[in-house]
C-alpha cells in the first residue's frame, strides 16, 4: 500500500511537466507550440510580435526578401528562410516566410546535450 502510494506521488511531478511548459508559452501577435525542449512560433508580419519560450523572450525585428532577422533572449539574428543559426545558446531554424507570417523554430542548442560539438567560450 505505500509503496503504490510512493510511486504515484514519484509519478505526479511527471506528469505535470508537460502542463507547465505548454502554459509558460505565449506571445503578443505569434502563436507557439512548444514541447519540453524546443518551440514553434508563428509571427504574425506587420506588426510588433514577440513570444516568451524556453524561459526567454524571442521577437521577430524584420523580414528583407528572405532573410529573417530576430531578437532571442536580447541577441539579435539574422537567418535565411530553411537556414539555421544560434542565438544565446539556441539553435534557431527558420521554416518559412509568407507575406503574412514567419515560421520560426528554437531548441535547446549543444548545451541541451546534443553530440557535444564545439566548445563555447566562458
Amino acid at each position: 500500500m505505500v509503496t503504490s502510494l510512493r510511486r504515484r506521488l514519484a509519478v505526479l511531478p511527471f506528469l505535470a511537466l508537460p502542463l507547465a511548459t505548454v502554459a509558460a508559452c505565449g506571445g503578443e501577435n505569434a502563436s507557439t507550440s512548444c514541447d519540453l525542449n524546443a518551440c514553434t512560433v508563428t509571427f504574425q508580419r506587420g506588426v510588433q510580435a514577440s513570444a516568451s519560450i524556453l524561459g526567454v523572450k524571442a521577437e521577430l525585428v524584420g523580414v528583407q526578401g528572405n532573410m529573417v532577422t530576430l531578437r532571442i533572449a536580447g541577441q539579435q539574428i539574422t537567418v535565411p528562410r530553411g537556414g539555421e543559426g544560434e542565438a544565446e545558446g539556441f539553435n534557431v531554424a527558420v521554416q518559412s516566410v509568407t507575406a503574412e507570417q514567419v515560421v520560426v523554430r528554437v531548441d535547446h542548442g549543444a548545451g541541451g546535450g546534443g553530440d557535444g560539438g564545439e566548445e563555447g567560450e566562458n
